[in-house]
């Protein structure tokens, strides 16, 4: 087999003629497993340089003849590497390289400094699946509905729409997600109520600087970022427990509390009704709760759980995103508080920024207003659900005494741990094995069980079920 160095462009764009850039020997090609195989071959190829962006790549009957495999191996590992962001196929023109693999350079000394700001991460070398928490999958974007869109926006848009607007957001905006938010979520709002934000993070900066108090308190286990997000600001978050129930209501002595009720992060369960009641009832008396409906989009196998905003509009500031469901760089959220907080947001929201950009809260719009989101949203659903079912089943099989929790929505899952060892230890072990995953003990702010979090949107279902393969060997040392 030829084997060639450095990146292979076809003649002007066309299609490569052969697939010696594979490097791969017909000859020791596995009984099973044959999509795998080729698949990591064109990761490898891509990540090398061998196969550069904007290279066709041949044929799905020619390679397929060349390596002696059938056409269909052939076309599911292309398929793979559009699912991953590689590659794209469009009618005519074949299928195409676009980038390179995420690679991890070493941090600098800047890069590392921020990033001792959020999680102690182990080291990155080696890590070839990632399966952090949170992060989604980047690939589904809907860059053909979102460009639609912004082409008819163009058309309509006048010169003022461009200017300095009011700093809650475009009307067209919120008045569509007042809307969607009422029909998918149960939220009981006016366009006016809406607040448009640069995602959750920035909500509860806007909450933490508007607060009358000075402590919050938070889920634990929870989520460490948004509790990195109050004490910047200058609210200290303290710690009430989570079981089975979700949040234990009756462990409430502070005055506000931040909950994600629809998927508990990161254990997924869900604030089961006698706790909303109890949680509904402390917010009567006085309380505020900052309400994140974290991962409520992804469901999967139970019916949606109404926001609490519907049941106490007056009691509740809740705050989404479009980060999880289009990509986190779009930073696009909605904060809707009670009307007595919503002057002081307002000013904290034009001294940080004036405003969101109009361009992009116009697209997200009209994507609503079409039904091109709703759309979206129901592929992405099918396309988590795949990758849930494929880590779930390599983990039946790899680790078949796992005990994994939170699987029913979401990004993620949890798997409690059995034994002594501490969950760091157990991830750092996971890295040397090339796994990035996130130990349970990070999102703690008290001592509790030890457990590994999952994220799966991330990654194409044959990356999943090796990152279980791994893991086995891990827990079998």
């Amino acid at each position: 087999m030829v084997r060639v160095e450095g990146p292979i462009h076809g003649d002007r764009g066309g299609p490569i003629s052969g697939s010696d850039f594979l490097q791969l020997r017909p000859e020791e090609a596995p009984a099973k497993g044959l999509t795998t195989w080729l698949a990591d071959g064109l990761r490898l190829a891509v990540s090398h340089g061998r196969l550069a962006p904007g290279t066709r790549l041949p044929a799905t009957r020619l390679l397929a003849s060349e390596l002696r495999i059938s056409r269909g191996v052939v076309v599911d590992a292309y398929q793979r590497l559009i699912d991953e962001g590689l590659a794209q196929a469009r009618t005519g023109a074949g299928t195409t390289i676009v980038a390179h693999p995420h690679v991890r350079d070493a941090p600098s000394d800047r890069r590392r400094s921020l990033d001792t700001l959020r999680l102690p991460l182990p080291p990155a070398d080696g890590i070839d699946v990632d399966l952090s928490p949170g992060v989604p999958d980047l690939a589904a974007f809907p860059r053909t509905a979102w460009l639609r869109a912004e082409r008819a926006v163009l058309d309509e848009i006048t010169a003022a729409d461009l200017g300095y607007g009011d700093p809650g957001g475009t009307p067209r905006l919120r008045a569509e997600l007042a809307g969607w938010l009422a029909r998918t979520r149960g939220v009981r709002a006016e366009p006016d109520d809406v607040i448009v934000v640069n995602g959750v993070a920035q909500a509860l900066a806007l909450l933490a600087q508007t607060l009358e108090t000075r402590t919050v308190a938070v889920e634990d286990p929870g989520s460490r970022g948004a509790r990195d997000q109050l004490a910047h600001w200058g609210v200290r978050p303290e710690p009430v427990p989570v079981d089975a129930e979700g949040l234990v209501v009756d462990a409430l002595t502070q005055a506000a509390v931040v909950i994600t009720p629809a998927h508990q992060f990161p254990t997924g369960v869900v604030l089961g009704p006698a706790r909303r009641r109890a949680l509904l009832t402390w917010a009567a008396a006085g309380g505020t709760i900052i309400e994140d409906d974290y991962d409520a989009e992804h469901r999967y196998d139970r019916a949606p759980v109404a926001a609490l905003q519907g049941s106490a509009p007056d009691q509740v500031a809740y705050a989404g995103s479009v980060s999880k469901s289009l990509a986190p760089g779009m930073r696009l959220g909605w904060l809707i508080a009670p009307r007595r907080m919503q002057p002081a947001l307002l000013t904290a929201k034009h001294d940080s920024d004036l405003g969101n950009p109009a361009l992009p809260q116009l697209v997200l719009a009209r994507l609503l207003a079409t039904g091109d989101y709703e759309r979206h949203l129901r592929n992405v659903r099918n396309r988590q659900r795949r990758r849930r079912d494929a880590l779930l089943a390599a983990l039946r099989v790899h680790l078949p005494r796992a005990r994994v929790t939170g699987v029913a929505a979401g990004l993620h899952l949890l798997i409690m741990l059995d034994g002594d060892e501490p969950d760091t230890r157990t991830a750092e072990r996971a890295a040397k094995h090339g796994i990035l995953v996130h130990p349970l003990s990070w999102h703690r702010m008290t001592p509790g069980p030890p457990g590994l979090v999952l994220g799966y949107a991330a990654n194409p279902p044959d990356r999943l079920a090796e990152a279980a393969r791994r893991l086995g060997q891990v827990m079998a040392q």
